[in-house]
């Protein structure tokens, strides 16, 4: 703690100083482990970054923000904390790979209700582990404590990444041709979109997420949705090392709708057959619970893709490959046909 930094009339009206220094230190070891380069300080007023621009020689650089919505209400119900950083650091990496670049560095902001140091340390330690799963490091952060402003158990939480790509390695719409097939990355759950109207569906409160459905395999509600968000990173990365990708799209709010047309350029869409979707089970349940319609769904949540890539056919095979070689499941999930239509689902 910083000698002689403690303010009793602040602390009255309800920020803790000394938590803050508290939580810094808590939290030195997690990111110590994402550390890439020697030459960032955690404390220091700006993160630092040493940029090796080996090999590049018209390096662009690649940035993305988000948060994690309100999926977050899941973890102050069920007082878990250590997973809810992945989503976030997953939001933004997942975003910076649609366009080829590989992750640099990551910092979060948390604001809070009231600093508890051990929580403050268990979020931060989630986006560690999303930062060593995604190959990245954490440079800085930054908690606000906000007494009146947040109720003193919750907090929100977002994030900022920034990512490198040489100029010419860039993926760009016009890469995709009639034909490309469209290759599907699973998700791990409901990721970090769609929560308002989970939420909804199931009254989310804490005897809601006790409940166990056989849809789920018996699980409780809380546990399956609260499963953080696959980091594709690194798969990714081994696939554009040795296989043209023409185009990237990550599945989030918005769902097959939204998302899979901001690759494509105009007169081309993606024709996918609904039957060949791998939909997981916590979203049929959803659609049950909820009554929602098809389409909904489909323009809701990631419904278990939550990436796709568009390879030219003859590269289909490898890049299957590749891809279960990095520990995806990966599978045909349509192609690329000439239409006005961005998606075209049927079954």
């Amino acid at each position: 703690m910083i000698e002689n930094s403690r303010s009793d009339s602040y602390a009255k009206a309800g920020v803790d100083i000394t938590a803050g220094y508290k939580a810094v230190e808590l939290m030195k070891e997690h990111i110590a482990r994402t550390i890439i380069n020697k030459t960032n300080t955690i404390g220091d007023f700006g993160g630092l970054f040493k940029l090796d621009l080996t090999g590049y020689e018209h390096p662009i650089l690649v940035s993305g923000t988000d948060g994690v919505g309100t999926k977050l209400k899941l973890a102050f119900l069920m007082d878990k904390h250590d997973t809810i950083g992945i989503d976030c650091v997953a939001m933004c990496v997942n975003d910076v790979i649609c366009c080829g670049a590989k992750p640099l560095f990551f910092l979060d902001y948390i604001a809070c209700g009231k600093n508890y140091p051990e929580k403050i340390a268990q979020i931060v330690k989630g986006v560690c582990d999303g930062c060593v799963d995604a190959g990245s490091e954490v440079v800085g952060g930054e908690t606000a404590e906000m007494p009146g402003f947040y109720p003193i158990d919750e907090y929100d939480l977002a994030g900022f990444s920034v990512g490198i790509v040489e100029e010419t390695r860039m993926i760009r719409k016009e890469y995709i041709k009639e034909g490309n097939v469209i290759i599907a990355l699973p998700s791990s759950g409901v990721h970090s979109n769609g929560f308002s109207l989970v939420r909804k569906v199931f009254n989310i409160n804490e005897d809601s997420i006790a409940q166990r459905f056989p849809e789920i395999d018996n699980r409780t509600l809380g546990e399956v949705l609260l499963t953080p968000t696959k980091i594709y990173v690194k798969p990714v990365l081994k696939l554009l090392e040795k296989v043209r990708v023409n185009g990237i799209s990550h599945i989030t709010g918005g769902g097959f709708y939204e998302n899979i047309p901001r690759c494509l350029p105009d007169g081309y869409t993606a024709d996918i057959n609904m039957n060949d979707v791998k939909v997981l089970p916590i979203f049929k349940l959803i659609q049950k619970a909820g009554d929602i319609s098809t389409h909904d769904m489909f323009n809701t949540f990631n419904m278990g893709v939550g990436m796709i890539v568009v390879v030219n056919k003859e590269d289909a095979d490898e890049a299957l490959a590749i891809l279960s070689e990095n520990g995806i499941s990966p599978y045909i999930l349509g192609k690329i046909t000439k239409d006005t239509r961005k998606v075209i689902l049927h079954e």
